[in-house]
């Protein structure tokens, strides 16, 4: 290291500290007087000596101009207390002469180090100033690196140049070899190498350098593309002496480009080769794309079907709603669609339908729209030629559906008819078979009037004939849902129990039969003669349907049906009865007609056809239904869904039986009749009960007869009557006439004509009756005495 670079490193602060600063005061003072005495001895003592001058300087280069000052004092002291020995005259000039000569040199020492420290100073700012040149240099260098930029410097005047090892890499040439204008056409690809030197010689020739791209051909035979961009630097005269610049490798960015070009070439030659009408617009509205498609529908040149104005080619019609729907599409930067007549170049006017997709950019800013327009003409042609078509089919199908409805009406009502024809067949060839009982006994007993025996017999057959009679009016009754049901909460397992040894029976020991009750508690509001008359139908059916060995399962269940789960049932809770048969099934054809009256496929004679009828019309009639499951070979099951009932409390309980009345009072009874053969018989059956009859045809002489005050004790009147009043009628007058006066109203029809009747508080006595039955309603007409309502 130099004198003056250890000169800059010793040389001290603007401020010294005090410990500092006595420490190199002392330091001096004493290093000075220990040479003066080394050299003089202690004989001298201690006065002025030339030593003390290194002292001073040292005190006041380091310690600044106070220590160089107490330095100073410090030597004057010592030369006045221990003086040198001088001549008397001499002594006191020279300690003067020396105050003055080491005054000087302080000053000198203090402007040293004022100097010095300007020169550390510059020098610490000169240090800080390349290492930022320094790291600056270092950062540009890992810039270029990264970036793969090169710096190039050409003195034109000498050829002599610099390549950055940048501009090394980016031309594929080896380090080392000279920085050229020949090497670096050597490096530039061969199709390039003329274009490079033109733009070389063109550049020194108008003294600026215009960027430029060109390829080089790396040593690997890979292809490079660079960027080239240089300043010309001029003398005083104008002219180049120097080049400097930079290249960048951008291979990258052209393939990219190339890449982009090339896409853009397939998306216009696939645009171009699409049907329909293409373009892009901007934010402000203005195309910058459309496809061969669009410009030819317009007939106009590129450019100017870019700036076209579709306003000029919108149907009138169409112009205000259109120009309304794009100005909210566009705003609502959305998907929108249009649909407009347009006029196309040749002057057609075409139906378009245009899509607007809006398009965004990478960073997501809004672009403008994409569009696409569907010439809908043929469609819209199609449309209306359907549109008649179907107005054409329309009438004919309605035209067609009222001959459907016409032949369907015809058909119903001849369905109707064959279904009237058949159950008129059938209910005269059962009512002729009785008929012929009734009749044939009736003859033989006027034939033989004194037989006592043969009379015997042919009453008993009269009289079964005419309870069969009976059954088969109930049966029919049943089917239609209109017979007169007696309903009481009854236990189903109870009535099940009971009717099992009578089923037996009827089955046989042939066929086996199962009973199980498995709804204990389950309650139903039915008629129990008729829920009997129900099961044994269905076991009967089964019975008829198994051979010898086959079985027949009865049970019941409790469930609870979905809506729609079984057909015209409502959901709810049920008592199931089931009767399954292991017998021969029935085909779907058969299936779909067994609930039809008189419908049999048993042997003439063997079966009436009404079973499974009544057993429809009563489960209808008491709110439930029936389902049938079978296939031929498979057997049946039927399921009888009545209603249940939380009543469960009430069941079983039946009103007490009147009392007997074989020897009751003799009353006197108004009949009113129509019918006179009726009349007839129930006035025989009164008198043979011991009663006074008195008897009226209609309503008004029945009337008359009561207010003529005669004495009436019962009042027994048909319903249907007439003259336009009821029996009802007659007897609501009847009870305000007399009031307290028993009556007892008989009919029979059924249905809605009865429903007043069924309403009104007095009993209904059903056509056919006997005499015992008779007998028992006029007991419980005399127990209620009911008033009028």
């Amino acid at each position: 290291m130099s004198l003056s670079a250890w000169s800059l490193r010793l040389a001290p602060r603007r401020r010294v500290s005090m410990p500092h600063g006595l420490a190199i005061g002392l330091g001096a003072l004493v290093l000075a007087v220990g040479g003066r005495i080394l050299f003089l001895g202690l004989d001298s003592g201690f006065g002025i000596a030339p030593i003390y001058f290194p002292a001073l300087l040292i005190s006041a280069l380091y310690g600044g101009w106070r220590w160089g000052a107490l330095t100073l004092a410090g030597e004057l002291l010592l030369a006045i207390v221990s003086p040198t020995p001088l001549r008397p005259d001499i002594g006191p000039r020279f300690i003067i002469l020396f105050a003055l000569s080491a005054t000087f040199t302080m000053i000198v020492a203090l402007a040293l180090r004022e100097a010095l420290l300007r020169l550390a100073e510059a020098n610490q700012r000169q240090a800080a100033i390349q290492s930022a040149l320094d790291r600056s240099e270092a950062r540009l260098q890992l810039a270029q690196e990264a970036g793969g930029v090169g710096l190039w410097d050409w003195d034109l005047v000498s050829g002599e140049g610099y390549w950055s090892p940048a501009t090394y890499r980016n031309l594929g040439v080896p380090k080392g070899e000279p920085p050229t204008f020949d090497r670096l056409l050597a490096a530039a690809h061969p199709d390039d190498r003329a274009q490079v030197a033109e733009i070389i010689r063109r550049g020194r020739e108008e003294a600026r350098f215009e960027p430029f791209e060109y390829r080089v051909l790396w040593p690997d035979g890979s292809v490079h593309w660079l960027l080239s961009r240089g300043e010309l630097i001029l003398d005083e005269s104008g002219r180049a002496v120097r080049a400097v610049g930079v290249n960048m490798d951008v291979t990258d960015r052209r393939q990219a480009y190339e890449h982009v070009r090339q896409s853009e070439a397939r998306f216009r030659a696939l645009a171009d080769s699409a049907p329909v009408l293409m373009w892009l617009t901007r934010k402000d509205g203005r195309r910058e794309f459309a496809n061969k498609a669009y410009v030819d529908f317009l007939g106009e040149s590129y450019e100017d079907a870019l700036a076209f104005d579709w306003r000029k080619r919108l149907h009138p019609d169409d112009l205000d709603r259109i120009l309304a729907e794009q100005r909210a599409g566009e705003a609502s930067r959305r998907q929108f669609a249009l649909e407009a007549r347009y006029r196309r170049a040749d002057g057609e006017y075409r139906w378009i339908r245009s899509i607007s997709q809006p398009r965004y950019a990478p960073s997501g800013e809004f672009e403008g729209f994409i569009g696409i327009g569907f010439d809908l003409s043929d469609a819209k042609r199609a449309e209306a030629d359907l549109k008649r078509i179907n107005e054409l089919l329309a009438d004919r199908v309605q035209a067609a559906l009222a001959e459907r409805d016409q032949a369907e009406a015809a058909l119903r009502r001849a369905q109707k008819l064959e279904a009237v024809g058949q159950l008129t067949g059938g209910v005269a060839h059962d009512f002729n078979n009785l008929l012929t009982v009734i009749i044939g006994a009736l003859d033989l007993i006027q034939r033989h009037p004194g037989d006592a025996a043969r009379r015997e017999r042919m009453l008993e057959a009269a009289l079964g004939a005419a309870r069969r009679g009976e059954r088969l009016t109930n049966q029919l009754l049943s089917f239609a849902r209109r017979q007169a049901l007696k309903p009481q909460l009854m236990c189903i397992d109870d009535l099940l129990s009971e009717s099992e040894p009578l089923l037996r029976r009827a089955v046989g020991e042939a066929v086996s039969l199962v009973v199980e009750p498995n709804a204990p508690g389950a309650v139903a509001l039915i008629d129990p003669s008729q829920f009997e008359a129900a099961l044994m139908n269905l076991v009967v059916n089964a019975r008829d349907a198994v051979t010898s060995g086959g079985a027949i399962r009865v049970e019941t269940q409790p469930c609870r049906l979905d809506l729609c789960q079984v057909e015209e049932v409502e959901a709810g809770d049920y008592v199931c009865v089931v009767v399954h048969d292991t017998g021969v099934g029935m085909s779907p054809e058969v299936l779909g007609r067994v609930f039809e009256p008189f419908f049999t496929t048993k042997e003439v004679g063997k079966g009436t056809g009404l079973g499974l009828s009544q057993v429809y019309g009563f489960a209808r009639q008491s709110g439930g239904g029936v389902a049938i499951e079978s296939a031929v070979g498979q057997g049946s099951t039927v399921r009888l869904y009545l209603p249940r009932s939380a009543n469960a409390a009430a069941a079983g309980e039946t009103a007490a039986p009147g009392k007997d009345r074989q020897n009751g009072p003799r009353l006197r009874v108004l009949l009113v009749e129509d019918d006179p053969d009726v009349g007839d018989l129930v006035t025989a059956m009164l008198e043979e009960l011991g009663h006074e009859v008195t008897r009226a045809s209609e309503v008004e002489a029945g009337l008359r007869l009561l207010a003529e005050g005669r004495p009436i004790d019962l009042l027994l009147t048909d319903v249907v009557m007439p003259g336009g009043r009821s029996g009802v009628d007659l007897a609501q007058e009847a009870v305000r006439l007399r009031p307290g006066l028993p009556v007892i109203l008989s009919s029979g029809y059924t249905g809605e004509v009865l429903s007043p009747a069924e309403r009104a508080p007095w009993p209904l006595l059903r056509k056919p009756y006997s005499a015992e039955a008779l007998a028992r309603m006029i007991d419980e007409a005399l127990e209620r005495r009911t008033q009028p309502a």
